[in-house]
């Protein structure tokens, strides 16, 4: 009796078969690892490199599943990496200190410099025109303890305001401090600059200043990983960071692109984004590395706000073994 195929034909399936296996298993060894993202807050041009990034394929090439999601504040995300809720958290460098306080996160990079992309805004009828005229006012911020409030004590402390300056109220995001503004029961805000030059091109606030003018030294964003990440997936760490600072780069060499992006994402005017991006794309850091002057001034900044009541070491708010990153840009 014949075989039902000739050898030939049982050699090929034989082959065939052998090749859809080393696929699958390649398949199986190349699957994109997940990992959870939250922003500090969902409507800033500074983490708009996470979705320009995501957008133009950078995080797929270094092998990532990104899922985006947004917080409040800086104690809102420091509660979801807290509750396990994500993996990586990109926020403040104030933000660090809840390290010291026992959440179960450190900064594995810095990520952004001086504060350039924060700014002092009220509205657009306000008498308030300089720096000088905010003596008295209140100015909301995101939470207690935030960067947000931080920039305000700072323009108190560097103006000599002592007790009589600027009075932070904690309001949360743009969309309740833009009601408070109107019913003037603050008097501005203190937040993402290119949401002050979208509503100023709208007429309904006005930029007073950026927050550079006072201050030296300084880590305005780091980004944040569990501590349980870190030591069960370092590889994750690693990738994610290559993947961000690789996008640092795209977005250099690559304005118009960057610009398309971030102005659809954080929903403000070409022409606004092309501004910000100007002011602000040579303050990203490039290899996350933690500059030693700004982590002393970081340090002081717990202290005057509140936020612990010792310096903490370096160690307890961050990790140097993943920077600086090598990226492939």
């Amino acid at each position: 009796m014949r075989p039902l195929f000739p050898a030939t034909m049982r050699l090929a399936c034989g082959m065939l078969g052998a090749v859809a296996l080393t696929a699958a298993l390649a398949t199986t060894s190349l699957a994109a690892e997940s990992l959870r993202v939250a922003k500090v807050v969902p409507f800033a041009w500074s983490f708009t490199p996470l979705d320009i990034g995501i957008e133009t394929g950078i995080f797929a090439k270094h092998g990532l599943d990104i899922e985006v999601s947004a917080s409040s504040g800086d104690a809102k995300l420091q509660q979801l990496l807290v509750s396990d809720s994500i993996d990586i958290g990109i926020g403040s460098g104030p933000g660090m200190a809840f390290s010291a306080k026992g959440v179960p996160a450190k900064a594995v990079a810095a990520m952004f410099g001086l504060p350039r992309n924060m700014a002092a805004m009220v509205g657009y009828d306000s008498d308030v025109k300089t720096v000088d005229d905010l003596k008295g006012k209140k100015l909301g911020v995101t939470t207690v303890g935030s960067l947000t409030a931080w920039v305000g004590q700072r323009i108190n402390e560097k103006k000599g305001w002592d007790g009589n300056g600027i009075e932070v109220v904690p309001i949360g995001g743009m969309p309740p401090a833009r009601a408070a503004i109107k019913t003037h029961q603050i008097d501005g805000y203190i937040g993402a600059l290119e949401f002050g030059y979208a509503l100023e091109e709208a007429k309904e606030w006005r930029v007073i200043t950026t927050a550079t003018p006072f201050v030296d030294h300084f880590i305005t964003h780091v980004i944040f990983a569990r501590d349980e990440l870190i030591a069960q997936r370092p590889q994750a760490v690693r990738a994610f960071l290559e993947a961000w600072f690789d996008t640092i780069a795209f977005m250099k060499n690559n304005k118009d692109k960057s610009v398309e992006i971030s102005a659809k994402v954080i929903g403000v005017s070409p022409a606004v984004a092309a501004r910000v991006y100007d002011e602000q794309m040579d303050y990203f850091s490039t290899d996350g590395t933690f500059d030693p002057q700004a982590v002393v001034v970081l340090k002081q900044s717990y202290i005057e706000m509140g936020l612990l009541k010792e310096i903490p070491d370096d160690k307890t708010l961050f990790t140097t073994q993943f920077v600086p990153v090598k990226t492939g840009m």
